[in-house]
């Protein structure tokens, strides 16, 4: 494109055709319109020149992200998009509400299951999709955890695919992570283009930390007073979301701890401080089950604390999100979350789930090996992209290589449609395009209430024609934007 004059906005198609959210044919939708204003007047430099200030900008705030595949300690920016996400007040609504009955439906089943099992002695889940899990910690059974929340924090991952339809894609329970992107990559936007900020009225998201703050406080058992101690427990720099916990801990005003900062006296977590031993009541953890205690778990963990699940099961500390919460974003799981919707809400799904094939059924795995080019196959236990084969993107080679682990253990997989994801104007370098996209808002939940800031973090698939959204695998992120009505 001519480097000259306005930006060029390429309507682009993909091979999978995609409802494109900011509208095409020069008639942008309600949402997009001070967006497609302001574009109206941007050059291409000009938007280059904002890239580049951004890029600046996160090197200095060292916002970067680990990764592992690339070779130990590799870390490089996130790509960041500067246009933004846009959501009217009425989408967002749906979005909320579908997200928060959905949170609440999964810590009701979280609660049942490690407790009086209802739902499985009703026969509305496998007994042996919960009980065989991986990730159902038996060491759970029994503990009854304040106003039954096993998840305080969730990150719950949506697609689009027209403008009325959101498909929930999977539910992350164990420690979500990525709010501290949508924070600041709002920071971001409002440094570089105050001036759009003042055409619109956009919700805040800034106050996020208050909130998660006063949730884990409410996590708190009762003797630890009106002024309980919450930590933040990492497993140190080398994480790949080191960043984020430290951002997080900075923006709480509480303490960035490892594993060796604390331990356990008479089953009560101390943290070591320069005053002495500090009672700890509260520990917004970011690592998984298996690490957070040697005596509990695995032996050889080094990054967990010796005894903290004897004093935990004494209710003499708390833990964000509790332990054994990973038993309900199992993939296969995540195909019954509208029957855990229906059965203890008594309610329908907000939002619909993807279709899902279990391969552990023999039905299911017969129908999906007949059809691997044309589906998408998950590991049920599977994150960050990793592991995945998008059928209608693969080669014959990757798809009789996929096939041969699908049949070497069926039950660890599970497939899908592949969607059409929605698309969100991006600036690429032949100008502003298409991309597809996915969001994932944060449900805080505490007794009292569960609620979510009117933002969320946007992952963008910045190749052309991919649906490949996670940072891992090279997407990047936008600001999304909730208009306020």
């Amino acid at each position: 494109m001519a480097r000259g004059g306005k930006a060029t906005i390429r309507s682009g198609q993909d091979r999978i055709a995609a409802f494109d959210e900011m509208g095409g044919d020069g008639k942008p939708r309600p949402a997009y319109r001070v967006v497609a204003k302001w574009l109206a007047t941007q050059s291409h430099e000009r938007l280059e020149q904002l890239r580049r200030e951004a890029d600046v900008l996160f090197r200095r705030m060292g916002i970067t992200f680990a990764v592992y595949h690339e070779g130990a300690g590799t870390e490089r920016l996130i790509p960041f998009d500067i246009l933004p996400r846009v959501f009217t007040a009425a989408e967002w609504r749906k979005i909320s509400e579908g997200v928060i009955q959905r949170v609440i439906a999964l810590n009701a089943f979280l609660s049942d299951i490690y407790a009086t099992r209802e739902i499985l002695r009703a026969g509305r889940i496998p007994e042996r999709l919960v009980l065989g899990n991986s990730l159902y910690r038996p060491e759970m059974e029994g503990l009854a955890l304040p106003g039954g929340i096993y998840v305080n924090v969730a990150g719950i991952d949506i697609v689009r695919v027209d403008p009325d339809t959101f498909y929930v894609l999977e539910d992350n329970l164990r420690t979500p992570s990525g709010v501290s992107y949508m924070l600041e990559n709002r920071n971001v936007m409002m440094r570089l283009m105050p001036e759009l900020f003042g055409q619109g009225r956009i919700a805040p998201v800034d106050h996020y930390p208050d909130v998660l703050l006063r949730n884990l406080r409410s996590a708190a058992h009762p003797a630890a007073g009106s002024d309980p101690t919450v930590v933040l427990l990492t497993p140190g720099r080398f994480n790949s979301a080191y960043f984020e916990h430290a951002f997080l801990a900075e923006q709480m005003g509480i303490e960035l701890v490892e594993g060796h900062d604390l331990f356990v006296r008479d089953d009560v977590v101390y943290m070591r401080t320069s005053e002495g031993p500090k009672r700890v009541d509260v520990i917004y953890r970011r690592l998984d089950d298996d690490f957070l205690d040697p005596l509990a778990f695995k032996f050889d963990s080094v990054i967990g604390v010796a005894g903290l699940l004897k004093a935990y099961r004494k209710k003499n500390v708390a833990l964000a999100n509790a332990i054994g919460a990973g038993v309900a974003d199992d993939k296969a799981v995540y195909s019954y979350v509208p029957d855990m919707i229906r059965f203890y809400l008594c309610e329908e799904p907000i939002l619909k789930n993807v279709p899902t094939w279990r391969l552990g059924e023999k039905d299911d795995l017969a129908y999906v090996l007949e059809r691997l080019g044309e589906l998408v196959v998950k590991e049920v236990h599977g994150s960050g992209g990793y592991g995945m084969l998008i059928g209608p993107k693969a080669s014959k080679a990757e798809i009789a290589a996929y096939r041969q682990r699908i049949l070497a253990d069926p039950g660890n997989f599970i497939a899908q449609p592949t969607l059409a994801l929605s698309t969100s104007p991006t600036f690429v370098e032949e100008g502003v395009a298409p991309r597809h996209v996915d969001l994932r808002p944060f449900v805080l939940s505490s007794a009292d209430q569960v609620t979510l800031v009117p933002g969320a973090l946007t992952r963008v698939a910045l190749r052309a024609g991919s649906l490949v959204v996670n940072s891992s695998q090279g997407g990047g992120t936008k600001d999304t934007w909730v208009l306020e009505a």
